[in-house]
């Protein structure tokens, strides 16, 4: 057999022998994160959790989101236009996932926001300005202090509660969750329970319809 051809032949079964190994881990990754879900259903929400949407809705989309994910960002409105034209069908859930360098101090500071009523107005001000303060060689999420200085809030309590064992404790509790759950990428969805996954736009609101009409919303 002509040399090239076999180069080519043993290049094209790598190629194969790869792709299939992609699927196999995939295949064992979605595997183990049911199997985190089921032993830690509990993991999924926690009474500290913010809330977008209805409280009582049917179907629940939790988001383990990290404020310096430029992909979390991508996501956002994508989520939030899911949540507003479900007439109260689905709501969303925010968990923390601080992958990101300085992501930790961001989830703070919107912790901070929250304790005064202030968590949307910040979080979506945080979002808006993410490429200003996140750049991952040199993260500077103090920024944000000042990106939500006009939204009304006490800086002095903000400040000295973002360092309080209350926001600590939501932290350390979604960090615990996070990895209980085997999240290790932002985003990381989860719709009444049931893992995103293969990731994209199109899949999360198939698999948000689809759990609707299991709860029988549509």
């Amino acid at each position: 057999m002509n040399r090239k051809w076999i180069v080519l032949g043993t290049a094209v079964a790598v190629v194969v022998a790869f792709a299939a190994g992609v699927v196999v881990f995939t295949s064992r990754s979605n595997q183990e994160v049911k199997q985190a879900v089921q032993t830690n259903s509990d993991a999924l929400v926690r009474p500290h959790s913010p809330i977008f949407g209805n409280p009582a809705a049917k179907v629940t989309i939790v988001e383990f989101f990290d404020p310096s994910c430029e992909t979390c960002r991508a996501f956002y409105p994508i989520v939030k236009s899911i949540v507003n034209a479900s007439f109260g069908q689905v709501r969303l859930v925010v968990r923390y996932a601080p992958l990101h360098h300085g992501s930790d101090t961001a989830v703070k500071i919107l912790e901070a926001a929250r304790q005064q009523g202030k968590y949307w107005e910040a979080l979506e001000r945080a979002v808006a300005t993410q490429p200003q303060w996140a750049a991952h060689d040199a993260a500077q999420p103090e920024m944000i202090w000042d990106l939500i200085g006009d939204i009304g809030l006490d800086m002095a309590k903000a400040k000295a509660d973002a360092n309080g064992p209350a926001v600590d404790q939501v932290l350390r509790q979604d960090i615990a969750d996070m990895q209980a759950l085997k999240v290790n990428r932002t985003p990381g969805f989860f719709v009444n329970g049931t893992p995103l996954s293969e990731f994209g736009e199109a899949q999360l609101k198939a698999l948000v319809e689809q759990e609707l009409k299991k709860a029988g919303a549509t």
